[in-house]
């Protein structure tokens, strides 16, 4: 009897670390759902924004070739007002680069978000995430 007691002591607080390194491995995996979670969601709050952007430049037609029947963009004006719907949104804010090309038939926009992780940041030293979309658009004319 004295050798089953023994025993058990020999292990007693075995199931103790067990169920600790298994909390920790919850946290992981719960830090990681939410965290990736955040990082689809900036990433979709920024292909919305830079959609819209990219639509906005792409109403800057040229009056001149417009008059001539032609659907053509006037490449300055495009850029310069995609620049000024990305300073109105309210998701500019996340938004920390930005590449706006215009030419006659389109507008490309690039935007770049940067993203600390919450939960996951126990496990990762506080680098950002940098999350990027893009967009293009171009006038389409309707008869």
């Amino acid at each position: 009897m004295n050798a089953k007691r023994r025993r058990g002591t020999a292990e007693a607080g075995s199931m103790t670390i067990w169920i600790l390194g298994l909390c920790v491995c919850v946290l992981f995996l719960g830090g990681l759902g939410v965290d990736l979670w955040r990082v689809i969601e900036v990433r979709r709050s920024l292909a919305t924004t830079a959609r819209s952007v990219a639509a906005a430049g792409a109403s800057a037609l040229d009056e001149t070739a417009l008059r001539r029947g032609a659907t053509i963009l006037d490449p300055a004006r495009a850029e310069r007002r995609a620049a000024a719907q990305l300073d109105l949104l309210a998701d500019a804010e996340r938004v920390s680069g930005a590449t706006i090309e215009a030419d006659e038939t389109q507008v490309a926009v690039e935007l770049e978000g940067e993203l600390d992780f919450s939960l996951l940041d126990i496990f990762t030293r506080g680098d950002p995430v940098t999350v990027s979309a893009s967009a293009t658009a171009s006038p389409v004319r309707i008869d």
